[in-house]
């Protein structure tokens, strides 16, 4: 796993050992990237279900302006804060170790790029993307990606889906707010 592009360019991030964490592949990092190119320079991002933190420090490398990475899990975000410290100039990021919901509950401010990648077992990005847009934490203009391993299906009231793309078993698809629409 690697940075794509950027500052940080080439870096090696450390992975979890084992199959049992599944982070989101460099194809479809580098496809994903492909189609925000435009939007992350100077972003408000949030990597929502971070793991290693490796959307969220793609982000980073291509000049966001700021990221709130967020996971349940301590050995995650411990994993996260081995790879942030490989960053070599101070960046204005936010790390929390808590429950999804609980972190949007808190959220006081939107964001331009929001990344939903919650373990393919548990089926909780819906309810992310219905907080998402209840809360209105979407900017306008803004982006919501949710990966999955299935086609996304149904609707969420605010947001509406602008692109779906499949790469393997990986399934990208991109909300924004209705009003974008």
């Amino acid at each position: 796993m690697r940075v794509i592009s950027g500052a940080y360019r080439g870096l090696k991030l450390n992975e979890f050992a084992g199959n049992e964490i599944r982070p989101t592949a460099d194809r479809v990092k580098e496809s994903l990237f492909n189609i925000l190119y435009d939007k992350t320079y100077g972003a408000r991002v949030l990597d929502l279900f971070c793991g290693s933190g490796n959307l969220g420090i793609e982000c980073i490398s291509r000049g966001a302006a700021y990221v709130d990475f967020n996971d349940v899990s301590p050995a995650s975000v411990k994993l996260l804060k081995s790879n942030l410290a490989k960053l070599k100039s101070a960046h204005a990021y936010g790390v929390s170790v808590g429950d999804w919901s609980a972190f949007l509950r808190s959220a006081k401010r939107g964001y331009d790029i929001v990344f939903i990648d919650p373990p393919y077992a548990d089926d909780c990005g819906i309810s992310a993307l219905q907080m998402l847009a209840e809360r209105s934490l979407l900017n306008r203009g803004g982006v919501a990606v949710y990966e999955r391993d299935r086609k996304f299906e149904g609707s969420i009231c605010g947001l509406a889906v602008s692109d779906e793309r499949k790469y393997g078993r990986t399934y990208l698809t991109f909300l924004i707010p209705e009003d974008d629409a």
